[in-house]
């Protein structure tokens, strides 16, 4: 799957997508300090799902109707980042088809899709 990672994702979370085969472009490591439009452009541009902890795009995506191809918000809370990955690994796997064009919210207690 091809996935963009927003500044807020933890490296570790990174790596994982990357070990699992995914193809990830990590704003952090190219666009450092772009405005969360611009990321949600370059993750529609490359036709990416976005990955990001950060609440900001959901306003984006429904308040000013911003174009998406897919985007995970990860409210994790409390898990281990062994925890967070393997969560993340596992809706990745099961939802992937799903995912592509919805706003997604992944918590410890399950996982809402809305299109």
């Amino acid at each position: 799957m091809k996935i963009v990672t927003d500044e807020s994702v933890e490296r570790q979370i990174v790596l994982a997508l990357r070990s699992a085969g995914h193809e990830v472009i990590d704003i952090k490591e190219v666009s450092p300090g772009i405005d969360d439009a611009e990321v949600l452009r370059v993750a529609g541009t490359m036709s990416s799902i976005l990955i990001t902890n950060d609440k900001d795009f959901g306003e984006l995506i429904f308040r000013d109707r911003s174009f998406s191809k897919g985007v995970v918000l990860l409210r994790f809370g409390t898990l281990d980042l062994t925890e967070r990955a393997d969560l993340l690994a596992h809706v990745l796997d099961e939802n992937e088809p799903a995912l592509r064009g919805s706003f997604t919210v992944i918590t410890p207690a399950g996982v809402r899709i809305r299109k």
